[in-house]
């Protein structure tokens, strides 16, 4: 019996001592890995900077997956995998999928060093249309790839299961079915999915671009496969699905460059001195590092009422810059001509009348009366005077004398 133990004990420590040995070939294997990607970097590249923007995301999936490979290789080699026997087999099949994830992981992490790479040749220069441009390129194609990769990454990992390649063989055979209920229900998804293709192949929309959208001004903060993001002027964020982008009119105002012009709009009175506003403007964005020395011009664009409409144009580079410079611009002529020529201030003019005596009313017949045959007008009444004084009667004489009987 002691004997028995001992053995069993023996086994143990034996068994033991080979996954120590397979977790130091693992070790140091991630260790190797580790060194020889510095290596690599530092021999493509000399700048520290990008040794360490390359070596930080890329260490750990490189040093995980290596020792991870390596604890496999170890694990089946040294027989540890058939001492555990049923453990053994599900250790060795839980390896095999943490080698998928991990090799889908340092996929993923190379695409995001490659895409830094690429965008860091073009610079970060404020408003460069090109650079704009391959930022967003970059930005949905990288995110296609990670969905591509991780995908694939899932289905690998499925597959090294029985049942699941059962179940793939049969879905293979109503793939067509499959696909059209798949297709129903998610129509939407697969619309913001293709509308973003859509903007990115187009080139009508880029990050940093700026836009404005259902009333609100903003740039593209964001460019995603179903949706993008706007940030507007006050730091909000409007979120609108890529669909809406290929399907509603929308400004946008870097669409080939960033330049831009922008007017200034003042009411004021006939009396005002144009060219006195002139050499006033022309100071103002001379004076200012808001102008482009582009163009700058003030003229009369209404004359009607009691006022005068001037219009100022004045030109930026970039959006935030022009409204800078049309609110310099509004302040300092409204300063100027309240300081040195106040009679140019819009005035309302009005005209106060002189009040006459009022006129003798003419008497009007009482309402409801009409003119008639005794009343209503001047004849009517001159006959009804004749008619109601006495009326002398001339009687015949025979009348009388039958009278006096």
């Amino acid at each position: 019996m002691p004997e028995v133990v001992s053995e069993d004990v023996t086994q143990s420590i034996d068994l033991l001592l080979q996954l120590a040995i397979a977790a130091g070939i693992a070790v140091v294997a991630a260790i190797a890995a580790s060194i020889v990607l510095v290596g690599v970097v530092a021999a493509i590249t000399r700048s520290r900077t990008r040794i360490v923007a390359v070596r930080r995301p890329l260490r750990w999936p490189v040093a995980t997956l290596a020792g991870t490979i390596a604890f496999a290789i170890a694990f089946a080699s040294l027989g540890i995998q058939t001492e555990l026997g049923t453990a053994g087999d599900v250790i060795a099949h839980a390896l095999l999928i943490a080698t998928i994830a991990q090799g889908a992981w340092l996929v993923v992490r190379i695409l995001g060093v490659a895409g830094d790479a690429v965008l860091a040749r073009y610079g970060a220069t404020e408003g460069d249309r090109h650079r704009r441009k391959v930022h967003t390129q970059i930005a949905i194609m990288r995110r296609v790839l990670v969905v591509v990769i991780v995908v694939i990454a899932i289905g690998a990992a499925l597959f090294t299961f029985e049942g699941a390649r059962v179940a793939g063989t049969s879905l293979l055979a109503s793939a067509g079915v499959a696909s059209l209920v798949a297709g129903l229900a998610a129509q939407s998804v697969l619309g913001n999915v293709f509308a973003g293709l859509q903007l990115v192949g187009s080139d009508a929309l880029r990050v940093d671009d700026v836009v404005v959208v259902e009333g609100h001004w903003g740039t593209i903060e964001e460019v995603t496969l179903t949706y993008v993001v706007v940030k507007i002027w006050d730091d909000r964020r409007l979120v609108l699905p890529s669909t809406y982008f290929t399907s509603t009119p929308f400004e946008n105002w870097t669409r080939t460059s960033s330049e831009l012009l922008g007017g200034v709009e003042l009411d004021v009175d006939w009396r005002v001195p144009v060219d006195a506003m002139r050499a006033e403007l022309v100071r103002v964005v001379e004076g200012s590092e808001l102008w482009d020395e582009r163009l700058q011009l003030l003229q009369v664009t209404d004359a009607v009422g009691g006022m005068v409409r001037v219009r100022v144009l004045v030109s930026a580079v970039d959006s935030a810059a022009l409204a800078d410079l049309r609110c310099l611009v509004r302040e300092r002529l409204v300063d100027f001509l309240r300081a040195e020529h106040p009679e140019a201030l819009p005035l309302q003019r009005i005209e106060v009348a002189q009040q006459r005596a009022p006129e003798p009313r003419r008497s009007e017949p009482a309402t409801g009366d009409v003119p008639g045959l005794f009343s209503g007008d001047a004849e009517a009444e001159a006959r009804r005077e004749e008619f109601t004084h006495p009326i002398d009667i001339v009687r015949p004489e025979s009348a009388d004398a039958d009278v006096r009987r």
